[in-house]
C-alpha cells in the first residue's frame, strides 16, 4: 500500500491500526485525500454484511470508496468524539482537513457521525468529551 505523503501507520492506543502524522498540517489546510475502490451502495450492502470494521466512505447518496482496496492509509483514520479532523467532500473526492494544527507523531483522528455500523458501536477514544458510540444517536 501507497501511503498519502505525511501519513504511517501503526498501532493505536483507540482501535487496532491508526493513521500518523509524519509532517506538520496547519489547521485548515488539508491532510489527505482519500482514496479507494469506488462502489455503488448495493455493493457497498454487500461488503459490509458481517464485517467488524469498514473502510467505506460516502461520496453521495450512491457512491463510496472502499479503502480497503486501494486505499493509501487515510482509511486507517480512527473515530473520536474529539477529532482533530474534519471530511470535506467536494467534486466527488472526499478530503481531510486538519481543524487543529496537527504535530508530528499525533494520530489523526475524525468524529464518524453516522456509519454503517450499527448505532451501539462502543467508542474507545477516551476523550473527556466521549458519547460512547461511534455514531452520533
Amino acid at each position: 500500500m501507497k501511503l498519502a505523503p505525511g501519513l504511517a501507520v501503526r498501532s493505536s492506543p483507540i482501535d487496532g491500526q491508526g493513521c500518523f502524522a509524519t509532517i506538520f498540517f496547519r489547521k485548515g489546510h488539508k491532510i489527505a485525500e482519500y482514496t479507494g475502490e469506488r462502489i455503488a451502495r448495493r455493493e457497498v450492502a454487500r461488503r459490509a454484511r458481517g464485517r467488524r470494521k469498514l473502510r467505506i466512505c460516502a461520496i453521495n447518496s450512491y457512491w463510496s470508496l472502499d479503502g480497503s482496496v486501494g486505499g493509501n492509509g487515510t482509511h486507517y483514520i480512527n473515530h473520536s468524539c474529539a477529532p482533530n479532523s474534519y471530511m470535506k467532500i467536494t467534486y466527488s473526492h472526499i478530503l481531510f482537513m486538519a481543524l487543529g494544527d496537527i504535530h508530528p507523531g499525533e494520530e489523526i483522528t475524525l468524529d464518524y457521525v453516522s456509519t454503517l455500523h450499527s448505532n451501539d458501536k462502543r467508542c474507545y477514544c477516551n476523550a473527556p468529551s466521549c458519547r460512547g458510540t461511534i455514531n452520533k444517536l
